[in-house]
């Protein structure tokens, strides 16, 4: 079974240290460049925009607005690393912000009850996805496509087209507006799950079977993977993690509304699949995806406080999505291209560079 360095482009200690300086900081651009990009703009418009950008208040509504989309993407993710992508992260969060309110303000229950609710029901989501995409054998993008199309349809025949509106306790509504160390306590969660995703990526067995998954399911299967299982794992595990963020959401907004969730879609998505171009160029990762996500918030940010037009986000995140796919895209060649080219590079050494004796011996050839 292949490594987890294997499924990755950044480069080993061994090659660093063969490079000159330059050179090596040439090649560990890839890597960080996504992070160092990110730290340019904020200077950047801390310096063209003195009086709004680098204030306390403003990385306050910067991290409340975007904590939700980073979990989204997160939960994106964790499909992603198996080679499947999950577009019920942004139709779930339409239906489970607006029944973790209407649990409470039309059904009466208490608001643990309802947010035990929404999160079971987004993990029975997650396992529907998965049974779809590896007992039906459906494309994931088809398969959740049509049961987000269809989560959609509920939230809007659940609430008539009209807004859910009533009391909601303190209790739940403090699950964002509190503040944690001067910022949204929101952000603590997102670095709680940050944290918790990157130890079962990198240094846990699940991580691995995910990544063989994503990078040859068959070879995967062949060296004992039980593919399907971690598949729906991976499925389930996304439908939690966005049904907290409809709980968190709806503890943010107080209101159920059908036409906020799609918002989330496409920044989850690209964050997602920006992560995949950054700390470990070549596939899905956690601290890849949080970078993905804060360069959109602070680009986005800025551009609207230097007077950009309503449409400036949209535009920024397909704009920036397409530009990820083929960054990706590129990465996964170059990673390939290597292995391809192996054998041809091999035997035109073996024919031009000079044979000691030992290496013509019958030993050494047969280990060729």
């Amino acid at each position: 079974m292949q490594s987890l360095k294997s499924n990755a482009l950044e480069p080993t200690r061994r090659e660093l240290a063969a490079l000159p300086p330059f050179s090596r900081v040439l090649r560990l651009l890839p890597v960080f460049g996504l992070p160092i990009l990110t730290f340019v703009l904020i200077a950047v418009f801390s310096v063209v925009l003195p009086d709004t950008f680098p204030t306390l208040l403003n990385a306050r509504s910067i991290i409340g607005d975007k904590s939700i989309i980073a979990m989204l993407a997160l939960a994106a993710m964790i499909p992603m690393a198996t080679g499947r992508i999950d577009l019920t992260v942004g139709y779930g969060i339409v239906m489970w912000h607006i029944l973790a309110i209407s649990l409470q303000t039309t059904y009466g229950l208490d608001w643990w009850a309802a947010v035990l609710i929404v999160l079971t029901l987004g993990a029975l989501l997650g396992l529907v996805n998965g049974l779809l995409v590896e007992v039906a054998q459906i494309d994931s993008f088809i398969a959740t496509l049509g049961t987000g199309t269809v989560l959609y349809a509920l939230a809007m025949w659940h609430t008539g087209g009209r807004q859910v509106i009533g009391s909601l306790p303190d209790a739940f509504t403090s699950l964002f507006s509190t503040s944690l160390f001067g910022l949204p306590i929101a952000a603590t969660y997102v670095v709680v799950l940050a944290v918790v995703l990157w130890v079962a990526a990198d240094y846990l067995p699940i991580g691995r079977y995910f990544y063989a998954i994503g990078a040859n399911p068959r070879a995967a299967a062949l060296n004992g993977i039980p593919t399907r299982r971690y598949v729906m794992l991976a499925f389930v595990s996304s439908g939690l993690l966005t049904a907290f963020a409809g709980v968190v959401l709806a503890a943010k907004l107080r209101i159920g509304q059908a036409s906020v969730g799609l918002d989330y879609l496409l920044p989850a998505l690209v964050g997602a699949f920006l992560g995949s171009t950054t700390i470990k160029p070549g596939r899905v990762n956690v601290w890849g995806t949080i970078f993905g996500v804060s360069i959109l918030a602070v680009g986005i940010a800025g551009i609207q406080q230097m007077g950009g037009d309503f449409y400036v986000e949209p535009l920024f995140n397909g704009a920036t999505l397409l530009i990820a796919i083929g960054i990706a895209g590129y990465t996964q060649r170059r990673r390939r291209s290597p292995r391809r080219r192996a054998p041809a590079t091999a035997n035109a050494g073996a024919h031009t560079a000079t044979q000691t004796p030992e290496e013509n011996s019958p030993s050494k050839t047969s280990n060729s």
